[in-house]
């Protein structure tokens, strides 16, 4: 950040030194709060740094209103983003991950009240595009620009000549089109309905997540010889009465099973129909104002169980889309088209700049001029206008052209899983359930490459994963993860640790704590979380990077070593490809910082990252048996990749299934609400091979619909990005400084400070995109090489 701009606020804030919330580069051995957050030592200092980020981001507001020099105006700016997203962020990874109930609880508050000063008080501030990335990640809010103060601010620096950094004119455009996106042109009584809106989708998406924490669902499953042995340390044993004739009442033994994800999981992979009869069930639940029937499979029960809670948020879920298609309606006028008008009726009319102004606030005017030029029709056209795809219409060709592709070897392996069942049962035309995908596709690869999965996860222990990703790290960035040491207060939780990522020349380039075991209460999934953003303050200093991988991998029953399944150790390379975003990026702005880029190219890195956890070349070097010491055997590897690749199709065809539905609900609406259920019924049997099944609404708890509203096709994208980049880039030689080079100085440094297809072009040469009606589309070439599959 310039120092001007510090110089020129420093008349405005006595305590503008406490605006950096977080630990400076030192080491800091004196107690702390959490995250080295001075104020965060107790539950209530929430509310101080975001009174204080309320206080600093007003104070910039006034600094700008004076209209300094364009360069001053984006790094003011920059720094509003960087103090809210502060709050926001340490806010949503305590939410997450905090045991500790009543700083979840403040945590609550800051984020909802910070986000009722963006989109309410608008005769403050709203923030940068890189703020909005960030909520809109977490918390589902898009475009706040709603002061024109501001805009104006911006709209001067946009139109400077006498910007000359590259990175802060696509600073000053990209906050430009936000703003315009935002609705800067409304008229009050419009603006207030979009921060409504807005206000509405946020309190939509956190309950929708606290509907999942709070019913997870469950079934109680007796006999307790249904579930086998190596799931008991999942499940919770329950009892019941029961009576045989004329007998005296006896306790029948049986399982409790929550249908949380992980759990869902092992028991849909280990459950046999052998081991599970038809059983009588005590649990009955409400699902559609019906009750279960009492003699059902287990594995059945359970799919049918985890894909039907909550039931409340297909309310939840009717509110959010509404409004967020609401909103797109709402800002059908644009900013761009209104600055058109704006010179045409001037030039054409000789209209005075405030007959124009008055003319155009006129919302029903300009809204009908401007639906027949440029209007959203859908959630899914404003969302995407700005990503690489541009619109809707190129997603779903993109899409649609993936889905044929993949649509003959899914048909294939859909029927290989079919007669194995049928060969199993005996039963020749027994038909193949959703239930029993997991469960057959594991007992297959197993059969097929003499898998024990059991075998595989003793290679994989935790803290040999770790040492893995610093071996990563060292050789092909030539740097070093160093462990530090948790100042008191720091630290949320017993099991979280932290690291420094150092290079031998530049220094610390960043920092990470790692918080990878399961426990109660703690964000179910795995996710990358920004703390503070990277920045440039001054020619000899910059602002760090400080980040959380957050994982949740389960300690076996019999033993104190976590070990992970090959499919957590590609998760966590999944979520490392985010970190090192983060943690190299090296961009002037905050709002470019690590993973804030276009959204069709966030997943990129993440998806490269996952083939390092598939290579031998790359496993070899930590992948070490927790009690021999021996190095993985290299056909056991080659037995895993081959396993990896035996249903592929199916699995990618499941995913081209999600980005549909993902375009469909958030697309053109005739009819409102929507009926979510039949429209993701009717895609997943024209986009897969398995049928729905009634009672069932997978997307109430199908969270991506909440962060990637119209976004989720983004993975696929990245997909064919990194495919081609492996092949092009990292094939030959992954793990030299050539090739981490390569990916640092021409991709990981520069976050959203370039042009997303310049980046490609640059890193993998020409071809990896392609330009389809006004959009870009990844080729799909590498991923069909990959995949086996016969290009159409």
């Amino acid at each position: 950040m310039a120092s001007l701009i510090r110089r020129a606020a420093s008349s405005l804030c006595s305590n503008s030194n406490n605006r950096h919330f977080f630990a400076p580069a030192a080491i800091r051995m004196e107690d702390t709060g959490l995250y080295g957050c001075n104020h965060l030592k107790t539950p209530k200092g929430f509310q101080r740094i975001v009174d204080e980020a309320i206080e600093r981001s007003n104070e910039l507001v006034g600094y700008i209103s004076r209209m300094p020099s364009s360069a001053e105006i984006i790094n003011a700016m920059d720094e509003i983003s960087n103090t809210v997203c502060q709050v926001v962020d340490s806010a949503e990874l305590c939410r997450h991950t905090h045991p500790d109930r009543e700083f979840v609880d403040e945590a609550v508050k800051a984020s909802m009240r910070i986000n009722e000063y963006l989109h309410v008080r608008t005769q403050y501030c709203t923030p940068p595009f890189s703020m909005i990335i960030v909520v809109f990640m977490i918390i589902g809010i898009q475009y706040l620009n709603t002061n024109l103060t501001l805009y104006d601010a911006v709209l001067k620096a946009d139109q400077d000549p006498t910007l000359t950094s590259e990175e802060a004119k696509r600073v000053a455009h990209d906050l430009r089109i936000d703003f315009e996106k935002g609705g800067i042109h409304l008229c009050a009584e419009k603006k207030d309905r979009v921060s409504q809106l807005n206000v509405e989708i946020a309190k939509c998406c956190a309950q929708y997540n606290e509907n999942i924490a709070k019913e997870p669902g469950h079934v109680d499953v007796y006999p307790a010889s249904c579930i086998p042995k190596n799931l008991h340390h999942l499940v919770k044993p329950v009892n019941r009465s029961s009576s045989a004739g004329s007998r005296v009442n006896f306790r029948d033994k049986g399982f409790r099973i929550v249908t949380e994800p992980s759990t869902v999981s092992a028991v849909l992979q280990w459950t046999s129909d052998d081991e599970v009869r038809y059983k009588y069930f005590l649990h009955q639940f409400e699902l559609n104002r019906f009750f279960f029937p009492e003699r059902l499979k287990a594995r059945k029960m359970t799919y049918i169980q985890s894909n039907s809670v909550p039931h409340a948020n297909l309310g939840v879920l009717d509110n959010l889309i509404a409004a967020r298609h609401e909103i797109a309606q709402v800002l059908l006028v644009t900013c761009v088209v209104r600055r058109v008008l704006v010179h045409i009726l001037r030039q054409v009319y000789v209209f005075t700049p405030q007959m124009c102004k008055t003319l155009l606030t006129n919302y029903f005017f300009a809204s009908y001029i401007c639906m027949q030029i440029m209007g959203y029709k859908s959630y899914a056209g404003y969302a995407l206008h700005s990503n690489m795809a541009s619109s809707p219409d190129v997603v779903s060709s993109f899409l649609v052209e993936l889905s044929k592709n993949v649509q003959p070897k899914a048909v294939e392996e859909f029927k290989s899983i079919r007669d194995f069942k049928r060969g199993k049962s005996g039963q020749h035309d027994i038909e193949l359930e959703p239930w029993d995908e997991a469960y057959f596709t594991r007992s297959m690869k197993s059969s097929a490459y003499n898998l024990d999965f059991s075998v595989v996860a003793s290679y994989f222990s935790l803290s040999q994963c770790i040492e893995g990703l610093k071996l990563l790290v060292e050789s092909l960035f030539g740097v070093k993860f160093l462990n530090i040491p948790l100042t008191p207060g720091e630290s949320w939780h017993p099991d979280v640790m932290k690291m420094a990522l150092h290079h031998p020349d530049e220094g610390d380039l960043g920092y990470i704590y790692l918080d990878l075991n399961s426990r109660r209460g703690k964000y179910p999934g795995c996710a990358h979380f920004a703390i503070r953003g990277g920045r440039r303050l001054s020619k000899t200093e910059y602002q760090l990077p400080i980040i959380a991988l957050v994982c949740n991998f389960s300690k076996p029953h019999n033993s104190a070593t976590v070990r992970l399944n090959h499919s957590d150790v590609d998760t966590l390379f999944h979520e490392f490809g985010h970190a090192l975003h983060s943690l190299l990026s090296r961009t002037d702005h905050q709002h470019f910082s690590g993973t804030r880029v276009a959204f069709d190219m966030a997943e990129t890195p993440s998806n490269l990252f996952e083939y390092y956890a598939w290579d031998y070349r790359v496993l070899k070097k930590f992948a070490r048996h927790y009690s021999t010491g021996d190095i993985i055997p290299e056909k056991l590897v080659e037995s895993m990749q081959g396993a990896r690749k035996m249903f592929s199709a199916m699995e990618l065809q499941q995913q081209i299934f999600y980005a549909l539905a993902d375009q469909a609900l958030y697309g053109d609406q005739t009819y409102s609400p929507i009926d979510t259920t039949s429209i993701v019924a009717d895609l997943r049997e024209q986009h897969t091979n398995w049928k729905h099944v009634e009672g069932t609404h997978w997307q109430t708890r199908f969270s991506h619909l909440l962060y990637y509203g119209a976004g989720y096709y983004s993975y696929l994208y990245a997909k064919c990005f990194a495919s081609t980049i492996w092949e092009r880039v990292c094939k030959d030689d992954p793990l030299s400084l050539e090739t981490g080079s390569a990916i640092r100085t021409k991709l990981l440094q520069h976050g959203g400070a370039k042009d997303p297809a310049q980046l490609l072009n640059d890193l993998a040469g020409d071809g990896i995109i392609r330009y389809q009606n006004g959009g870009i589309v990844p080729d799909i070439t590498s991923l069909c090489n990959e995949m086996n599959l016969r290009k159409r």
